[in-house]
């Protein structure tokens, strides 16, 4: 996934047990008996049903009263978001989005305000709150190499691009997103210093690597099966699909120098009709102890850097936000992208193709 968040505001008391978000909640736990709402909730289904559930619905449920049904959202909701708010026929009233379909919705007025700030919840990562968005865990794009195979272990894009010292099958991901990225971060351009991306100098990079890449992956599913089976020695993708290899017994090791992080996170449809709840219910999801249950099961980083205080060390270390991860990579920017994306996804093709 792409994972999109991936980050701005806000600030609860410390709703973790019972008698702490009492506080917060007591209105909806003081009217439960006559006034439970049932809320529906868009995820992206797969695992994050479960860990969601452990982490947020079924807590939420006992905190207020108030019942939680998840279903499984689109891959790109922003077309049934635009359907749903315009016919006031509301499927769901709250739902996962990426950074860039937060900020397509937002743009043309189809969220709602989730009522708190960063400065409500000020553990939260800046990033990761806006007035109506509520990043909830960030994933991270970086680079994995099989430990049995690499002599020497590649820890920067320049090694993964230098195929004299660093020998082996490559594989890369068939789309310009991230991978103009890497090949200028390749070509010694500053983390900091990426946007606005440098296109043609991105493909003078790409040209000298290209006859080297032996797969091209499309999907998630499809770079943790090349890194498990080994047909490739080193791949960029997504962190936690790598993890998942890794926790199932693939020699391989994740560089997160250079990394690139997104969010993803709750967004609500402007006038649901149960809109109070579906805030309470998005201010919930900001609760640090909360979103550490979620990485018992998820490999993604939790938006609360407070979570780290609950999560075992062992477990800190193979998530993005976690302070020595996080402090080596950057913020994608989805802005620059939404503004470039046809264009430099027309040039990439046409140049896999000469």
């Amino acid at each position: 996934m792409m994972f999109d968040s991936k980050l701005n505001r806000r600030s609860l008391l410390k709703l973790t047990g019972g008698a702490a978000m009492t506080g917060v909640f007591a209105p909806a736990i003081i009217g439960r008996a006559a006034a439970a709402t049932q809320i529906t909730v868009a995820d992206p289904g797969g695992p994050f049903g479960p860990a969601w559930r452990k982490a947020f619905y079924d807590p939420f449920e006992k905190a207020t009263g108030n019942k939680v049904v998840n279903v499984a959202r689109e891959a790109e909701p922003t077309a049934q978001f635009k359907a749903m708010v315009e016919t006031k026929s509301y499927t769901w009233d709250v739902c996962t989005l990426t950074l860039s379909a937060r900020d397509i919705l937002a743009a043309q007025g189809l969220l709602d305000p989730i009522g708190f700030t960063h400065a409500d919840v000020p553990q939260l990562m800046p990033e990761a709150v806006s007035a109506n968005y509520m990043g909830t865990d960030v994933y991270s794009t970086v680079l994995a190499y099989r430990t049995d195979r690499m002599k020497n272990a590649p820890t920067s894009w320049t090694d993964f691009f230098n195929v004299e010292k660093f020998p082996g099958r490559r594989a890369m991901r068939k789309n310009p997103i991230d991978t103009i990225e890497q090949a200028l971060l390749a070509d010694g351009v500053p983390l900091d210093k990426l946007y606005p991306l440098d296109v043609e100098r991105a493909f003078k990079v790409l040209d000298k690597i290209k006859q080297h890449v032996a797969v091209w992956w499309t999907g998630g599913a499809q770079s943790t099966q090349l890194l498990q089976s080994g047909e490739v020695d080193m791949i960029p993708g997504w962190n936690a699909r790598f993890q998942a290899a890794i926790d199932g017994g693939t020699p391989a090791k994740i560089v997160w120098n250079q990394g690139l992080y997104s969010i993803e996170g709750w967004g609500m449809p402007k006038g649901g009709p149960r809109a109070e709840v579906a805030r309470q219910f998005v201010r919930f999801c900001s609760d640090p102890k909360q979103q550490a249950i979620y990485t018992e099961i998820l490999a993604y980083g939790p938006t609360n850097l407070d979570a780290y205080k609950t999560i075992p060390t062992e477990r800190a270390r193979s998530l993005p936000t976690s302070p020595e991860n996080l402090k080596q990579m950057a913020i994608a920017n989805e802005g620059w992208w939404s503004a470039n994306r046809s264009a430099v996804t027309e040039k990439f093709n046409s140049w896999l193709l000469s």
